[in-house]
């Protein structure tokens, strides 16, 4: 039987991964890493490194603050490496800020207007749902890994030639 070693990674200090030999054709998977991408990454940009149909994982680099973002639907963060705040805001009027049918987050321009849910601290491996109707945005002191799950939309980038092997 072989013997396995789990090794956690950092945004400073990773090993990029590989692809292990199968049998079978290459163009049915890829691999990415997401301390590689979010180490190459903009802060707050959110960087596709899976895809399932209309759902995606996004890999964030965390570093200062983030401007404000809503969904027409849920989401949730991860916090990979380093430590993150999460504010939170109910809108008034959530379908003014993300139109109903809108798929993936959307900027909220200026202060959103609603009542203050208050905020959440997460560390490494904690996570966080980003409820529909709520603005949100991050606050990270120093840079930081996080993934986002949610539905792809016009904040999602692909780089996919970039953080692939092939």
């Amino acid at each position: 039987m072989s013997a396995y070693t789990t090794r956690f990674g950092s945004l400073r200090n990773f090993q990029k991964g590989e692809i292990e030999i199968i049998s079978d054709n290459p163009k049915n998977f890829a691999f990415s890493n997401v301390f590689d991408v979010a180490s190459k990454s903009a802060p707050y940009e959110k960087v596709v490194v899976a895809r399932n149909l209309q759902y995606v994982i996004e890999a964030i680099r965390a570093e200062g603050t983030s401007a404000w973002y809503a969904a027409d639907h849920d989401e949730f963060v991860i916090v990979m490496d380093g430590a993150v705040e999460v504010e939170l805001v109910k809108l008034d009027n959530p379908a003014e800020v993300a139109l109903p049918g809108t798929n993936g987050a959307v900027m909220v321009r200026g202060e959103p207007a609603g009542k203050r849910m208050g905020r959440i601290l997460l560390g490494r491996g904690h996570q966080a749902l980003l409820p529909k109707g709520a603005a949100y945005r991050f606050r990270a002191e120093q840079p930081g890994c996080m993934i986002q799950q949610g539905i792809f939309g016009a904040l999602s980038v692909e780089k996919w030639a970039d953080i692939c092997y092939r």
